[in-house]
């Protein structure tokens, strides 16, 4: 059984912000629970969040239920664990993480557990050129932790020790019951301090075994949004390595920002300054023009997406080709090699295989039947102020540009509507319609002039 502490409790008054720290975002996620779902990858866990400051929201931001422990005071993190201590079982392995400590790898949290068994407790520990403000790990010559001992207070011979405490504990329950109460709080903060243990570890002649993590980003914790803009990075990386072994070209990966779930074919290419939010799912053989926009999208095999198109809530089937400078607003449903235009908006429209709006046009509760194309300026008038109203457009059915058509409307396969047409009727299978004022043309006019 695992028991996973996770702090949660601080303002980060660094962070300049009325919202609480742990719900500041990396990849569009909130930091705490970037730590949430990386402790449920461990098995036959538990999770217990302990909150202070913004309770209500931090409660509210999580998508997995956790244990909910509230620290009215912060008063170290000693503290806030003793706070889930009547929480835990009795002969759980107890894990305590940060909320503000967002990329920690799953991997390196099973190898914490592992390292910890009934004499023998875990502190993830790791090595910097510049330890300056760290915990320094304090060794035997036999190379056993004797000590934590903090920045302030260490000689200069601790000082120039490398390998620094994380924060990151693993500890089991009988152990951490036992101590907790008797940490003092004799220090410049009074607070209660979590590494306060190792003495007591120490003492009682407990195992301290120290992993370290990959990488020094998983154990960076988020202080002021520097730190936050450069843990963003640090996870955007990971997922353009990711990407570029799946098959996908990335024009550049340090411009490419997933704040979501990417899933993606092989052979795609990716430009410039995509951003992808949600769930997307690209196929096999897609390109991504630069300065685009998708989110909670499908985009089929061999599909085309033109620089500075925006894709929200929508579908598309195979060899589709959309933009430059088009929006598929929640609802769009393009099938099979259709064709979708520069500055032309579709929302909650279906179009069937073969279709195109490629220019300058509104498509808008409509459903548009095979190889119907639609001119350039046309729009649906699909709203009377009050209610919604669908425009019906059958098979092989041409709209001259500039056509108004009014819904609710049924256009019959095979019709054609007339350039600058205003249609509000039905128009029956294969007819022409025209809707449009009598050209007339007045001699001798004379244009206005200035005096």
């Amino acid at each position: 059984m695992i028991d996973v502490i996770i702090l949660a409790a601080g303002q980060g008054s660094r962070m300049r912000s009325t919202k609480p720290k742990v719900l500041h975002e990396i990849g569009g996620k909130p930091m705490v629970n970037h730590v949430v779902d990386a402790a449920l990858c461990l098995p036959d866990v538990s999770l217990h969040l302990v909150v202070g400051h913004g309770s209500e929201a931090v409660q509210a931001s999580l998508t997995t239920p956790c244990h909910i422990v509230e620290q009215k005071e912060q008063l170290g993190t000693a503290h806030a664990v003793l706070q889930a201590l009547p929480n835990l079982s009795p002969n759980a392995k107890v894990l305590i993480l940060y909320a503000d400590v967002p990329l920690i790898d799953a991997e390196t949290l099973q190898r914490m557990v592992n390292a910890v068994d009934s004499h023998c407790m875990a502190v993830l520990t790791t090595e910097l050129d510049d330890a300056t403000g760290y915990g320094r790990i304090v060794r035997s010559d036999m190379g056993a932790v004797t000590d934590i001992v903090e920045h302030k207070d260490a000689t200069q011979e601790q000082r120039d020790i490398a390998e620094i405490n994380t924060g990151i504990m693993c500890v089991p329950q009988a152990y951490l019951s036992r101590w907790l109460p008797r940490i003092e709080n004799n220090n410049a903060q009074h607070e209660y301090y979590l590494p306060d243990i190792i003495a007591m570890a120490v003492a009682e002649g407990v195992g301290i075994k120290t992993p370290q993590p990959k990488c020094f980003y998983e154990v960076e914790g988020v202080n002021n949004r520097q730190q936050l803009a450069f843990l963003e990075r640090k996870y955007q990386q990971q997922i353009s390595d990711r990407l570029m072994l799946e098959g996908v070209t990335l024009a550049d990966p340090a411009r490419i920002d997933i704040r979501g779930s990417l899933s993606v074919g092989q052979d795609v290419f990716i430009d410039i300054n995509a951003v992808f939010s949600g769930n997307v799912v690209i196929g096999d053989g897609v390109s991504i023009g630069p300065n685009c926009v998708i989110s909670d999208a499908t985009i089929g095999a061999a599909s085309e997406i033109y620089a500075n198109t925006v894709i929200e809530s929508a579908t598309l089937g195979q060899q589709c080709k959309v933009g430059p400078f088009a929006r598929l607003r929640p609802g769009a449903a393009l099938a099979n090699h259709v064709k979708v235009g520069n500055y032309v908006e579709v929302k909650n429209a279906s179009l069937a295989n073969g279709s195109k709006v490629n220019h300058l046009s509104y498509i808008g509760d409509a459903k548009i039947g095979n190889d119907t194309n639609v001119g350039a300026g046309t729009i649906t008038c699909n709203y009377d102020g009050a209610y919604k109203h669908k425009t019906v457009l059958g098979d092989n059915v041409f709209i001259g540009s500039n056509s108004t058509l009014v819904a609710p409307l049924d256009i019959a396969d095979g019709s054609f509507i007339g350039a600058g047409s205003t249609i509000t009727e039905a128009v029956p299978k294969e007819n022409l319609a025209i809707g449009r004022g009598r050209q007339k043309n007045i001699a001798g006019w004379k244009k206005p002039e200035k005096n």
